[in-house]
């Protein structure tokens, strides 16, 4: 890699260039300006996962390979290549994987039984040590027989089979209660909350500006107008049209506090791996505010059940806010 000191400026403008071709949806823009920040540092892990993100499944595969081989545990790559086999029908997983060169650590669970099957159980490693036991098993016995015959022989035996069947006592029948079985129940897994599988909140919440007066800035959200509000006391100071989350996965209602805030972050979730998230700010587990890419079509239910806005709009509201906002989300 090449470490000249105009370098690493070239390489922080073209990759700032990428992000603000995703923010604005400028899909093939973003994917040449990664393509061309590739070509002059083609180990930039992060650049790899942007170009994944941005291309079909197959492509995307490769790409995330790509990254693997420069990072083998890269958390995000990993997830990458599962949602990515996930968009890929069954019938062609297997033939994506090899297209992919993809490691087979990474892809045995989404492979038919057949291929898994051939793999292991005619793999070099598995017959080799299937050779040597039944090898073992077959020296232990023939020992074990000619230490007989050779005892037999000392005694003047010949050794033969022996079908004399030793009488056993048959038991006196007794009465026993019968038992009339209890069904077990088992018990069935309990769902693992997530960020984005949960039930709708029943929390307080306010639809009276004056009533938070006294948290100086804070942050309204009310989904039925798919709007965020930021107020300054008891005063509006900017509105914004959202997408909030979809009837599968609603944005919860109730009162949070932001708790972590993110420049760029990568989301991902059932189908979807989302690298660079721009100004993300966390208030309830996995539920965020953040700037979107992927879609412009605000004011509809849209997400997750995190609150999407336009990426300017996101950025506003990151400077406005701080760690401890009230964020109160409301119908």
């Amino acid at each position: 890699m090449n470490t000249g000191s105009g370098v690493p400026r070239e390489i922080n403008a073209l990759l700032h260039a990428a992000r603000q071709a995703m923010a604005s949806g400028r899909r093939g823009e973003a994917r040449r300006i990664l393509r061309e920040l590739l070509r002059r540092q083609p180990d930039h892990v992060e650049s790899w996962l942007m170009l994944a993100s941005l291309s079909e499944p197959r492509a995307a595969l490769a790409y995330a390979r790509e990254a693997l081989e420069l990072d083998p545990d890269n958390r995000a790559a990993r997830i990458l290549v599962r949602e990515q086999m996930r968009r890929i029908p069954r019938r062609e997983r297997v033939d994506a994987a090899r297209e992919a060169r993809l490691p087979d650590e990474l892809t045995p669970w989404m492979l038919p039984l057949d291929v898994m099957s051939r793999r292991r159980l005619f793999s070099p490693s598995i017959v080799l040590a299937t050779a040597f036991l039944v090898a073992v098993a077959g020296l232990w016995w023939g020992s074990q027989r000619a230490n007989a015959e050779a005892v037999s022989a000392s005694h003047g035996e010949v050794p033969k089979a022996t079908f004399t069947s030793t009488p056993t006592q048959t038991p006196t029948p007794t009465a026993t209660p019968t038992i009339t079985p209890t069904p077990t129940v088992t018990p069935l897994p309990s769902p693992t909350p997530t960020a984005t599988l949960r039930p709708v909140s029943s929390s307080v919440y306010s639809t009276d500006p004056s009533e938070l007066a006294g948290e100086g800035r804070w942050i309204d959200v009310d989904l039925s107008e798919q709007r965020v509000t930021a107020y300054e006391g008891a005063t509006a100071v900017r509105t914004f049209i959202v997408s909030t989350g979809v009837a599968r996965y609603p944005t919860l209602t109730g009162q949070y506090r932001v708790y972590l805030k993110l420049f760029s972050t990568p989301m991902s979730g059932p189908g979807y791996y989302l690298p660079g998230v721009p100004y993300t700010m966390y208030y309830d587990r996995g539920y965020a505010l953040h700037g979107t890419y992927w879609h412009s079509n605000f004011g509809t239910p849209m997400s997750h059940g995190c609150i999407n806005l336009y990426t300017p709009d996101a950025e506003w509201l990151f400077n406005f806010a701080s760690i401890g906002t009230l964020v109160n989300i409301h119908p």
